[in-house]
């Protein structure tokens, strides 16, 4: 009996945790993928942004799925997502190409993270009306981190311009449903 009662407590713990399980993994992807771009490995840091993604993608589900959302696990995915879509897409696409611009480079580079970090701030403090305020991070990072295989292929100042599109739309007033 109760080693029946600690198998049951161990999987009811399991299950209680399973979103914020995804969610680190999420976080260490996106560290994975900062130490890969630091390293200049870009293309296994583009991947590990990409499988990012995924775990943020099914984090959020699971918690739903299992009724296990809290406040904590709101704040813990933000928390990862800044260094996930944030601070790697951003780090990856200095490392690739915004460093050949010097200060305009550093500074799009650092005004993109920033304006991720606000964007999540504000969707902390907001009510989940089923409509997100601005681009959500996930959506800008993925989108910089696809623009970034086009590297060989664009020139190099269109990606000056990507950054502050993609920072300007993280932070406007524009609604969209969610999914």
């Amino acid at each position: 009996m109760f080693s029946q009662d600690v198998l049951d407590l161990t999987i009811k713990k399991l299950k209680a945790q399973t979103a914020n399980i995804l969610t680190l993994s999420n976080l260490f992807l996106g560290c994975f993928a900062i130490l890969f771009s630091i390293n200049n490995n870009l293309k296994l840091s583009v991947l590990l942004i990409f499988i990012a993604a995924l775990a943020d993608r099914f984090d959020g589900m699971a918690a739903r799925k299992m009724n296990i959302e809290s406040e904590l696990g709101k704040q813990l995915d933000s928390m990862s997502d800044i260094i996930s879509f944030g601070v790697a897409p951003a780090l990856l696409l200095y490392t690739g190409v915004l460093y050949e611009f010097g200060a305009p480079g550093a500074f799009l580079t650092a005004i993109y993270i920033g304006c991720g970090a606000l964007r999540l701030a504000r969707f902390n403090i907001s009510e989940n009306n089923g409509y997100f305020t601005g681009l959500p991070i996930t959506a800008s990072g993925c989108l910089a981190t696809l623009c970034f295989l086009a590297v060989p292929y664009w020139p190099s100042p269109i990606f000056l311009f990507i950054m502050l599109i993609l920072s300007i739309l993280m932070i406007s007033p524009f609604r969209l449903k969610k999914m």
